[in-house]
């Protein structure tokens, strides 16, 4: 389906579906976990991919605005990447000093948005909450 969607979205832009967008596609869709551009060209050259540094970077923009990932910002700022849930919305906790990440939801906090997207007449879409702080073994 993501595949096909990305097929569709480049000919709407002008762009040629490549054998090197097709790899990166595939291997953004089987990353269970955030990721950075240069750890995904690194999976891409270990499996024998031919695929360049600059294709990755051209990409990834391509797979944000379709939608298929969206950016996570971490400490070390620059940007991280997941594969956009479809199934579940979730938000994040990022530890300042160790860089890890934690996705939780609240029920409570998604009733809290819409409440105020309803009093403010805001017709909300979508949101990304991250809490930035330091973990359980960092504060030790």
């Amino acid at each position: 389906m993501e595949r096909e969607k990305f097929k569709e979205f480049l000919i709407t832009k002008g762009l040629k579906s490549t054998k090197e967008r097709d790899e990166i596609l595939n291997e953004v869709l089987a990353m269970k976990k955030h990721f950075d551009p240069e750890e995904l060209f690194i999976r891409l050259k270990a499996k024998g991919s031919k695929v360049s540094r600059a294709s990755v970077y051209r990409t990834i923009p391509l797979l944000l605005e379709i939608g298929i990932i969206e950016e996570v910002e971490r400490t070390d700022r620059h940007a991280h990447y997941e594969i956009v849930s479809k199934d579940r919305h979730h938000d994040h906790m990022i530890c300042m000093n160790c860089g890890n990440v934690i996705e939780f939801y609240s029920p409570t906090l998604e009733m809290l948005q819409d409440e105020i997207c309803q009093k403010e007449k805001f017709q909300g879409l979508r949101h990304s909450l991250e809490i930035f702080g330091y973990c359980e073994k960092c504060r030790s």
